[in-house]
């Protein structure tokens, strides 16, 4: 997604990378015919690709578990789900503004490394989860979000456009690859944080047994967070304190350990665009460029209903489904082994599809993401959670996992094939519609019925997915009259 220390001229408008110690070339020796030499081998850019998703698998093994548990966990007093809408509210002012000006002072390595300081104080701020500590723990993830996802993508971007030059692959080829291979790792987070939690919880007491017409007035898309008989579910208590401590340490630990994997094992990588005097500085900047992007490319505006979707649908899938299906019905500490589930699929998918999508390309994987979600929420909109049929909880939760994989591979890898000659205002905006999506995912979580949410969920990825399909056709009428003209 973004900036770096140093720029220089652009390289036939896509950014070069160069390591910290290196110089680049004054001209581009692809187009004058020179020997062409790489700032990094080929096995020094799969390296750091393993390192930034490796570091990535940690972090998030803390983290995504963790929300996930949110709206159970900490329930009181919508501790848990309002945190949740913090944290994204400071992320979309974050993205706006700050990535330029951390990753300016910073470079992209040690913004990934400063951002998951952020996310380290929020998992230790869950060991006494009071609107006195959350909400400000919340900002300062929010605030370290942006540069940590605005620097991640931009230097698998970068490495994507200079591998595919190495290896003479397309551009796009590689830009899936490579986002593939990452969510691959990213999403496993979901096995081994879901496993912790699930395990340490798994001694608790026996499950409240609910009777069908109970799991049909309290559990499901009937779920209301409002009605009282809801809050007497014991399904849903919280555990005893020293399990939550239990969870809340080991998280923290991999969110240390995937800071120091970084701090000790990634490379430090430049973008080559031409260094400014505001360069550094704190500035709307790219808040202006953000808007500018957005206003000015017709493929932005269109996109913009399918990213708020991928925000929409993790916050549903990781607050919503969590609590009104998994643990309404099965128990808190069910949870963590649905939702492994989901991230094994999710994993699985992520790679797969990042590998097929050269031969087939991206519409196919999209129709198919529509159909699985769209096939999943009409489903939980009339089906009564029955504990007597726990693998139904997997099979949709597996479901929605490979479809949210297309969702997150795709979009992204799409991003960075259309805009990758504005790589910064673009992901600047992916981050600002899809933190949009998880705001509301998350600030409705203790008011909302959950029918209204999936109505209203359905009606977005439908909106979404006839925009992108939109997109697809102007882009494909684009390259064909380029085509026509260079004949």
């Amino acid at each position: 997604m973004d900036p770096e220390k140093k720029y220089m001229p652009e390289d036939n408008g896509h950014p070069m990378v160069a390591t910290s110690d290196e110089k680049l070339p004054p001209k581009d020796p692809l187009a004058s015919g020179e020997r062409t030499t790489f700032p990094m081998t080929k096995f020094q850019i799969l390296r750091n690709l393993f390192v930034v998703s490796f570091a990535f698998m940690f972090m998030f093994t803390a983290f995504q578990s963790l929300t996930n548990l949110q709206s159970t966990l900490n329930r009181e007093e919508g501790v848990g789900t309002g945190g949740l809408a913090i944290l994204y509210g400071a992320l979309v002012i974050s993205c706006l503004f700050v990535p330029p000006f951390v990753i300016g002072h910073l470079g992209c390595k040690w913004t990934i490394a400063a951002s998951m300081v952020c996310y380290i104080v929020y998992m230790a701020a869950n060991f006494y989860a009071i609107w006195g500590l959350m909400a400000p723990a919340s900002v300062i993830i929010g605030l370290g979000a942006a540069p940590l996802w605005s620097a991640k993508c931009t230097y698998l971007t970068q490495m994507s456009v200079w591998y595919a030059k190495m290896t003479g692959a397309t551009e796009d080829d590689i830009i899936n690859r490579f986002f593939g291979f990452f969510f691959m790792f990213f999403q496993t987070s979901q096995i081994w944080g879901n496993l912790i939690s699930s395990t340490v919880f798994a001694a608790e007491e026996k499950n409240q047994t609910l009777t069908y017409e109970e799991l049909h007035d309290q559990c499901g898309a009937n779920f209301d967070p409002l009605n009282q008989a809801a809050e007497n579910n014991t399904n849903l208590d919280k555990p005893v304190p020293v399990k939550v401590y239990t969870v809340c340490g080991i998280y923290t630990g991999c969110a240390v350990l995937a800071f120091l994997i970084v701090v000790f094992a990634l490379d430090t990588i430049k973008l080559d665009k031409k260094t400014t005097k505001k360069e550094g500085k704190l500035s709307f900047h790219l808040t202006v460029e953000t808007f500018k992007h957005w206003l000015r490319s017709d493929y932005q505006k269109l996109l913009m209903v399918l990213t708020f979707y991928s925000g929409i649908e993790q916050a549903f899938i990781g607050a919503d489904f969590t609590k009104s299906f998994v643990g309404c019905a099965l128990g808190i500490w069910n949870i963590g082994y649905v939702m492994i589930c989901y991230g094994v699929v999710d994993a699985l998918s992520s790679f797969a599809f990042g590998r097929m999508v050269q031969y087939v390309g991206h519409i196919p994987f999209f129709v198919l993401a529509f159909l699985l979600h769209g096939g999943v929420q009409i489903t939980f909109l009339f089906w009564v959670p029955d504990p007597d049929s726990v693998y139904l909880f997997y099979i949709l939760a597996a479901l929605w996992g490979m479809g949210d994989a297309v969702i997150q591979t795709q979009i992204n890898a799409y991003y960075g094939y259309l805009f990758t000659d504005n790589t910064e205002a673009a992901f600047s905006n992916y981050r600002l519609w899809e933190s949009c999506g998880f705001i509301l995912g998350f600030a409705w979580g203790n008011f909302v019925k959950t029918s209204i949410k999936l109505y209203f969920t359905l009606s977005v990825l439908i909106v979404g997915m006839f925009l992108y399909a939109v997109t697809e056709f102007m882009e494909r009428s684009r390259r064909k009259n380029e085509f026509a003209l260079d004949k």
